[in-house]
């Protein structure tokens, strides 16, 4: 169906099937009719890709990727979008519809069953309240996709997508780095959604790749960033040795040794840094 981003249209669809939107579920449907498409040239660049899509609303996004991938797997959580999709997608001969919350999914059986012999990405607009929960997921269960191009929250995005160093650099940003090469796409503003949301979007790429150098512990890596950055405004000597109850002496001599300073802050660290204290704090 081309007409999911008439207002309409939309409104006209919903209002048959008794659907209304859910807040918890942060249900903000795409009607801008240039995203989409957008979106679509950079997930799929072959006729040979498979595509897993999280969250498809009433298939707008879907819709643009149904005309450009093999297959696509669209996995929706709220049931009362079942029989919409039925209507709105129902052409297709490629699409199939999980009923399902992706973070209980085992996604590895999932690409293993759906994608044999395809090249995997996934393409979604994603939730504001589970963003991260999910990009994690993605990344930390090591599947075997090639680039994951997302739509989240324009603050978000920021994060995901800061250079080191720089204010917007956190704890996500340095995990997502470890696995992936993000960059920001574009900008979608708040009138593009319906309803429309309080802040604007933004569409990201993260291209995966191993690792440029691995820790000895990637626990230890993740337990050192998360700490990090649990108290951002203090030192990186202070943050860590609270969240991770640590002496603060024998903590500045790991740091010393790692080549850190103990005053420095931890969004003004690189991921190399990050590593170098993990392996530091393993030798302990």
């Amino acid at each position: 169906m081309e007409r999911l981003t008439n207002i309409s249209v939309v409104r006209e669809i919903l209002s048959r099937h008794g659907f209304t939107f859910s807040k918890a579920l942060g249900q903000n449907f795409l009607i801008n009719p240039s995203v989409c498409p957008r979106m679509a040239e950079y997930a799929v660049t072959d006729d040979n890709t498979g595509v897993l899509e999280i969250g498809p609303g009433i298939g707008v996004l879907t819709n643009e990727l149904l005309k450009r991938a093999k297959k696509v797997v669209a996995v929706e959580l709220d049931k009362r979008l079942l029989p919409v999709l039925d209507e709105t997608l129902g052409e297709y001969d490629n699409l199939k519809v999980i009923n399902a919350d992706v973070l209980e999914l085992d996604l590895h059986k999932l690409i293993s069953e759906e994608f044999p012999g395809m090249r995997v990405v996934v393409c979604a607009n994603l939730p504001y309240y589970i963003t991260s929960p999910i990009i994690m997921k993605l990344l930390e269960d090591k599947l075997p996709i090639d680039t994951i191009t997302v739509m989240v929250q324009k603050e978000a995005a920021l994060r995901l997508c800061a250079e080191e160093g720089s204010r917007d650099n956190s704890a996500i940003t340095n995990a997502v780095r470890y696995y992936a090469t993000p960059e920001l796409l574009f900008h979608v503003s708040s009138g593009s959604f319906m309803p429309a949301p309080k802040v604007d979007s933004a569409v990201i790429l993260l291209t995966l790749r191993n690792p440029d150098r691995k820790p000895r512990d990637e626990k230890m890596l993740f337990k050192v960033i998360k700490a990090s950055f649990a108290q951002r405004r203090k030192t990186v000597l202070n943050s860590i040795s609270s969240s991770m109850s640590l002496d603060k002496t024998e903590l500045s001599g790991i740091l010393m040794s790692a080549d850190v300073q103990p005053t420095a802050r931890a969004e003004k660290l690189t991921l190399d840094d990050f590593i170098r204290i993990a392996d530091a704090l393993s030798d302990r």
